[in-house]
């Protein structure tokens, strides 16, 4: 899929790529790369990064034709894919992605936006008072919006939605039958930068939020659009208020999470987990299929399928009981 709200202004020479960042190029040919992606989704002339031992399994499948990564993991990668050695990995990854989309760290207002009145959209959509809409906006059959919500550029809304007053959406395909409650702020930067003395450095946020048919966004809910992925809730799932969903967050179908629940980046849940309010949820996780997990929970390590679970660390349902008698 063609990102609709971040220009790639690729392709690149990877000798070029490598100068700027400040890594030897020692033996390169000039290849052109098209663009920077994860190890799933990468192509050939595409270049990938490889920072951890959970993503051991996609690193060997990916296809990627350049890889950023530390020595101790570039044996891990298929021979078509090339390592570039680094000792800041996700530094330099963030680095290159800035080349490839300089437009993508700052977040500032979309200067494009019109009154609702003022556009296609006055005869064909139900909204309130003071509702701004950008260019290149769709959205479907039957919907309503309230007072005083924003609809970014090229946001697409599918039918049946409704969006609640003073929510803010931006970089988001939204699917059929969706309700965001009043508050809610969909499709900005995630939390992702690296600690300097002098400035920090902030990590390019160039993929998008996708929210599946059917789902419901609780007030005051914040859904971070992705880094490199995209953030996705799948069908059918409920969120309460006041949730935070951080960036690369991926949600199963039929899922049902309370209030106040905390999701820290790139972590993945399963189809028809429950989540208790206030439960916290690490990242870069794998919670697994018809999960339950305790309200005020802490989960730091990954869950599997079936499986109930409360408590800091978050452990066995009966072994927590049993524990706390």
């Amino acid at each position: 899929m063609v990102n609709p709200f971040f220009k790639n202004s690729g392709p690149h020479n990877i000798n070029y790529l490598l100068k700027a960042i400040n890594l030897k190029s020692d033996g390169l040919t000039d290849d052109e790369i098209k663009d920077i992606k994860e190890l799933k989704s990468s192509q050939k002339n595409e270049i990938t990064f490889f920072h951890s031992k959970k993503y051991v399994e996609l690193a060997k499948n990916t296809k990627a034709s350049y890889c950023i990564t530390s020595e101790k993991f570039q044996s891990f990668l298929p021979n078509t894919c090339k390592a570039i050695i680094s000792d800041k990995v996700l530094l330099h990854t963030a680095q290159i992605t800035k080349i490839f989309y300089p437009d993508s760290i700052t977040d500032d207002y979309d200067s494009t936006v019109k009154d609702a009145n003022e556009t296609e959209f006055k005869d064909k959509v139900k909204f309130g008072k003071n509702v701004l809409i950008g260019e290149n906006v769709k959205i479907g059959t039957n919907c309503l919006i309230g007072h005083n919500s924003i609809i970014e550029k090229n946001v697409n809304i599918g039918n049946y939605c409704s969006i609640g007053s003073n929510v803010i959406i931006r970089n988001s395909l939204i699917k059929n039958n969706v309700h965001i409650l009043d508050g809610c702020v969909i499709g900005k930067k995630g939390f992702g930068f690296f600690p300097n003395k002098d400035k920090n450095f902030r990590y390019p946020q160039i993929g998008i939020v996708i929210i599946e048919d059917n789902v419901e966004i609780g007030c005051g809910s914040t859904i971070d659009r992705g880094s490199l992925s995209n953030t996705i809730i799948g069908k059918n799932s409920y969120l309460d208020n006041q949730i935070h969903i951080a960036h690369n967050v991926k949600i199963g179908e039929n899922c049902i999470i309370a209030g106040q629940v905390g999701f820290a980046g790139s972590s993945t849940l399963g189809n028809n987990v429950m989540i208790g309010g206030q439960a916290g949820i690490s990242g870069h996780l794998k919670i697994g299929n018809k999960v339950q997990i305790g309200g005020g929970s802490g989960v730091i390590k990954n869950i599997p399928d079936n499986s109930k679970v409360m408590g800091y660390p978050a452990k066995d349902l009966k072994n927590f009981i049993r524990e706390n008698k």
